[in-house]
C-alpha cells in the first residue's frame, strides 16, 4: 500500500465522515474516482480501514453519563495481564480499555445511565476483574472533541 499525502487524505476525510460518497472523497483528495476506489478498497483489504460505523451519541440517545476509569492492578505479569482483559473483553459495559503508561495500568471508558447503574458496575464488573488494587473513577461533564 502506498502511504502519501493522499492516503492520509482519504484516511483523514473518511475518520471525519464515513459515509462521504466515493465521488465526493475523490474530489477533496483530488484523484479520479475510480482511482480513489482501488485505494479505499485496498486500504480495506490490508486492514487499514477495519470498517464502517455509526458514532452514537449515548448521551443524547439515552442520557448515558461518561466514566473514565484508571485501573491498577497488583502485578503487570503476562499471565494477570491477559486474564484481566479477557475478563474485561467479556463485559458489554466496558465501551474501551487502553493499556497504560504512567499512574494507572489501564484506562476504561464506560457509559453508565446514572449513579446508581455506575454503582453496579463498579460493584459487579470493575471491582471482580482479577488482580485489580486500585479503581479511580472520573465523570465526564461533557465531551469536547469525539471522533
Amino acid at each position: 500500500m502506498i502511504f502519501d499525502k493522499v492516503t492520509d487524505a482519504i484516511l483523514r476525510h473518511l475518520r471525519h465522515d464515513g459515509r462521504v460518497t466515493n465521488a465526493d472523497l475523490a474530489a477533496r483528495v483530488g484523484l479520479s474516482p475510480s482511482a480513489c476506489l482501488r485505494r479505499v478498497r485496498l486500504l480495506e483489504a490490508e486492514g487499514v480501514i477495519r470498517g464502517y460505523r455509526a458514532v452514537i451519541d449515548e448521551r443524547a440517545a439515552q442520557n448515558m453519563s461518561t466514566v473514565i476509569v484508571h485501573i491498577t492492578l497488583e502485578r503487570q505479569t503476562e499471565d494477570g495481564m491477559r486474564r484481566f482483559e479477557a475478563r474485561l473483553r467479556e463485559s458489554p459495559d466496558i465501551r474501551e480499555c487502553y493499556l497504560m503508561t504512567g499512574d494507572s495500568d489501564y484506562l476504561v471508558r464506560v457509559e453508565a445511565r446514572d449513579m446508581a447503574d455506575y454503582e453496579r458496575i463498579h460493584k459487579d464488573v470493575l471491582s471482580r476483574l482479577p488482580g485489580v488494587v486500585r479503581i479511580q473513577s472520573n465523570f465526564a461533564i461533557r465531551p469536547v472533541v469525539q471522533r
